[in-house]
């Protein structure tokens, strides 16, 4: 039995050249240009990738396979969100003030074009794994940091013995609470969830695992096995979802996403407006697309398949959250509120009794009396 390594290795696509022997080369007609759109941003699709794309400009093609629109950039920035700029030491981002980045890895399994850290993932001189030992020491310096995301590139694409290490280290920092690994690889190579991974990770607990998927045919029944495992190992799962025109832009397709994600024990927790980033504006979709699909949520589904809808703030302001609008009005007397059907609700605010604002109310200052003759 080939073990995750292998199946990564030997069974990837890797080259316009094996894509257009296995979808044909008409596909293909700007060939030039797509391999420099390849050569800007690291090229992988995995074998369960591969598997799922069904014709050209799917949801799944669309997602990895390059594409000429990659270097049209009108308004994209390269380091979107100002990452680097709030970059202590390599490695880590520190922006919110009690939990900190941690990239641990420059590879993924698979490579998605809409990647907001295209400009450093797939390049392990921009994410140098020798450089861990300054991120420990400002894990440990800064007290107030309590939770710890690692990410990357793709932590899971480490071995079980150098996360063990990466994991020990961290859990050997009093102060770090929390512990949470970021990773699509229970979606891109689902032969790397195994039992002796499930039995590293449950370790270190409390731990969870945020995974990304964007649409529903990529929890495929590996997938889902994969899910179970590391739920059964203890660990509390969400997924990170990002809002992509020609993918999951359709209240329909995300409405199934979110409740089947649910059935996998997988809690919805963010979808993302896709990030401004140079190489990746023919994903964007407007705001109002993201508002239409919490709508076609709330309500109509169950309140754990509403994930917060938010957008990575471009400048690095961090994440600020939408919703659509329910308060028709409100005052000191009534909130006016529509549901989820459009209706009209009236909630009353509250008042003090009169006895209470008899009390409260000052007392008028004594007049003088006036002097009788």
């Amino acid at each position: 039995m080939e073990t995750w390594q292998e199946v990564l290795r030997k069974n990837s696509i890797s080259s316009l050249e094996a894509l257009a022997v296995k979808f044909g080369p008409e596909h293909f007609p700007e060939l030039d240009r797509l391999r420099q759109a390849a050569d800007n941003f690291e090229f992988r699709i995995s074998p369960a990738m591969v598997d799922l794309i069904k014709a050209p400009d799917d949801p799944m093609w669309r997602q990895y396979v390059p594409s000429v629109e990659e270097l049209d950039v009108v308004d994209g920035m390269v380091d979107s969100l100002n990452e680097d700029a709030d970059s202590p030491v390599p490695n880590i981002t520190h922006r919110y003030p009690d939990r900190a980045l941690f990239l641990v890895s420059p590879v993924c399994a698979t490579y998605c074009r809409f990647c907001t850290r295209r400009r450093k993932v797939g390049d392990p001189e921009k994410i140098p794994m020798s450089q861990f030992e300054s991120a420990f020491r400002y894990l440990e310096e800064h007290t107030e940091i309590r939770d710890v995301i690692l990410s990357g590139g793709d932590p899971l694409l480490l071995n079980d013995r150098r996360l063990d290490a990466i994991l020990t280290r961290l859990r050997a920092i009093p102060h770090l609470q929390i512990i949470r690994i970021g990773s699509r690889i229970p979606c891109h190579l689902p032969e790397r969830i195994t039992p002796e991974l499930c039995a590293t990770l449950r370790k270190f607990h409390p731990l969870f695992i945020n995974t990304h998927f964007n649409h529903p045919d990529e929890l495929t029944p590996a997938a889902v096995h994969g899910l179970g495992m590391l739920a059964d190992a203890g660990i509390p799962l969400g997924c990170q979802t990002v809002l992509l025109k020609g993918v999951n832009d359709d209240p329909a397709v995300m409405k199934e996403l979110m409740q089947r994600l649910l059935m996998a024990r997988v809690r919805p927790y963010y979808i993302y407006m896709a990030d401004q980033v140079a190489g990746a504006e023919h994903f964007r979709t407007t705001v109002q697309a993201g508002i239409r699909i919490m709508e076609a949520l709330r309500g109509w589904t169950s309140g754990l398949a509403n994930p917060h809808f938010v957008i990575d703030t471009p400048g690095g302001g961090g994440k600020i959250p939408l919703l659509p609008e329910y308060v028709i009005s409100m005052n000191d007397d009534e909130v006016i509120l529509r549901n989820f059907r459009g209706e009209h609700y009236v909630y009353r605010q509250p008042h003090e009794p009169a006895e209470v604002l008899a009390i409260k109310k000052p007392k008028r200052p004594a007049r003088a009396r006036r002097k009788t003759a």
